[in-house]
């Protein structure tokens, strides 16, 4: 299983530059970026750097990880403008690209820039002609499209990416991962190995409807982990806090983060995406981060 670095947006350029440089230098796979303009929350003080420009900079400045998007809100990026966007990152990034979307969901940011979130089943039903859009312009010369939420009229995409996988971010069971079945070569959602056990049968499901074989669909999941020392009652609470709140984590000794993450593989994980977001700054995070890396992810 590889395992791959999310920096938040929410640090500075060059703390993010260094943590894509650490990945590079350490044989990590690859480097996320997260597409929010503010934090999930009522403190709209914490600045967020914006996601495109991010991944722009870091595909020009790293030579090997894959950079990818993790992912882009269609609510507020038209699809044809990613499309076009992205094929241009696939020649930056020497094919290292990978285009990740979802449909859209965090109210607050919504609200405050005044971007319409529609009602769940507007949202999917937006979000799967989103997927025909991108799909359809990076793939033929020119590229129309009558739908309900988006028209095309021989709209043109060149130069055609190389290599430029697209990857669905999504967890709903019924019209979700259906969408991810028909269109996507790369699926994520956050999880557990008990989780992602469960999502992949009910994937597998929608697969055999399409007659797609969901072993062509890469897979990749995260949650907070993180490797502590017994009686760091700080780091306890914080995990026990994170778990009151339903958030996946995987935060303890070695041996206890070792074997949760273990299971990821036997559960169809091939990669696993490690945030940074609470390890601290300077060597503090790549402190934290190498000791993961050495004690548990490599021997994974």
């Amino acid at each position: 299983m590889d395992y791959s670095l999310w920096p938040a947006a929410s640090r500075t350029w060059p703390e993010i530059l260094e943590g894509a440089e650490y990945a590079e230098r350490t044989g990590w796979h690859g480097v996320w970026i997260a597409d929010h303009f503010m934090q999930n929350n009522d403190d709209l003080s914490v600045p967020v750097n914006e996601a495109m420009a991010l991944l722009g900079a870091l595909a020009a400045r790293t030579e090997r990880v894959r950079v990818g998007s993790m992912v882009f809100g269609n609510t507020y990026r038209h699809p044809a403008v990613v499309a076009n966007w992205a094929a241009t990152m696939d020649q930056l990034s020497g094919g290292r690209f990978v285009l990740g979307v979802g449909a859209g969901w965090q109210v607050n940011e919504h609200e405050v820039y005044g971007i319409a979130l529609p009602p769940v089943k507007e949202l999917l039903a937006r979000f799967e002609e989103a997927c025909q859009v991108i799909r359809g312009l990076l793939t033929e010369d020119r590229f129309s499209f009558d739908g309900t939420h988006y028209q095309l009229s021989g709209a043109p995409l060149e130069p055609k990416p190389a290599h430029l996988p697209l990857l669905i971010g999504a967890s709903g069971e019924k019209v979700a991962l259906r969408i991810v079945a028909r269109y996507a070569d790369e699926w994520n959602h956050w999880g557990l190995p008990e989780l992602a056990r469960h999502k992949g049968e009910v994937f597998r499901a929608h697969c055999e409807k399409l007659d797609r074989d969901p072993s062509t669909v890469r897979r990749s999941t995260q949650a907070m982990i993180k490797v502590i020392d017994a009686g760091d009652t700080e780091a306890e609470a914080y995990r026990d806090n994170l778990i009151a709140a339903g958030r996946p984590v995987v935060i303890g000794s070695a041996e206890q983060v070792l074997d949760t993450l273990s299971q990821y593989p036997d559960a169809g994980i091939d990669e696993l995406l490690i945030p940074d977001s609470f390890y601290g700054s300077g060597n503090q995070r790549f402190d934290a981060l190498e000791r993961l890396r050495e004690e548990v992810l490599v021997k994974i």
